[in-house]
């Protein structure tokens, strides 16, 4: 199997979510389940190169996942990770975020556990999923509605597009010393094609060397 990267403490699961600012990065969604403080800040800089070389971001904001905002909110491994985080000299951490500033576009990259990283992915995907399905039935309900459709047609398929997560294919498992993205179980063609433009990126971009250079420029600061 593959096998780390060279500092790297623990490869982190991330995943891009939608949202207004036209998505963030969150990462660890199930990899690790329990997390130490330097994983997240591993997280961070790996998200951080991540959203830099495929997605644009010129200076990646990088929040830390937490239930306020304020820096005396939080557990034990926010506390210490976010202690960490705002000594960090390679990264653009803008502090605490809670779940909702995901959706809003407040940063490019959200760090968290892999435990409350899935629970945080999965709610959103049963969110997204009940709003279609309200949504479908609202329309059928009202022969005035199903008119209505027609006129917003372009409007329902761009929204379409923007929650696809086809549109992405496959999330990366960043930190191991190889290429490694992870399929969802129902994907078709179409995230298959994604998943292989993305994969070809990522490559070409070098975000493994990236990875490497920055969280041992890191380690360099700390030391």
């Amino acid at each position: 199997g593959l096998g780390r990267l060279e500092s790297v403490s623990r490869p982190g699961l991330a995943v891009f979510m939608p949202n207004l600012a036209g998505g963030t990065v969150v990462l660890d969604v199930g990899a690790n389940a329990e997390c130490k403080p330097n994983y997240l800040v591993q997280f961070a800089h790996m998200g951080s190169v991540y959203a830099r070389y495929l997605l644009g971001r010129e200076n990646p904001r990088v929040g830390l996942l937490s239930i306020g905002e304020e820096e005396t909110k939080g557990n034990d491994l926010v506390f210490e990770a976010g202690d960490l985080l705002r000594r960090a000299r390679h990264l653009n951490f803008i502090g605490n975020v809670e779940g909702r500033d995901i959706f809003k576009g407040t940063c490019d990259v959200v760090v968290t556990d892999g435990f409350t990283g899935n629970v945080l992915l999965k709610t959103g995907e049963g969110v997204a999923t009940l709003l279609i399905d309200i949504m479908r039935r609202e329309i059928r309900s009202d022969p005035l509605a199903v008119f209505g459709t027609l006129f917003m047609r372009p409007a329902l398929r761009r929204l379409k597009k923007h929650m696809d997560w086809e549109e992405h294919g496959a999330a990366p498992l960043l930190g191991v010393d190889g290429v490694c993205f992870i399929g969802h179980g129902s994907s078709g063609p179409k995230a298959f094609k994604s998943a292989l433009r993305t994969i070809a990126a990522f490559v070409e971009q070098r975000v493994n060397d990236h990875i490497r250079e920055e969280i041992e420029a890191d380690h360099d600061t700390a030391a």
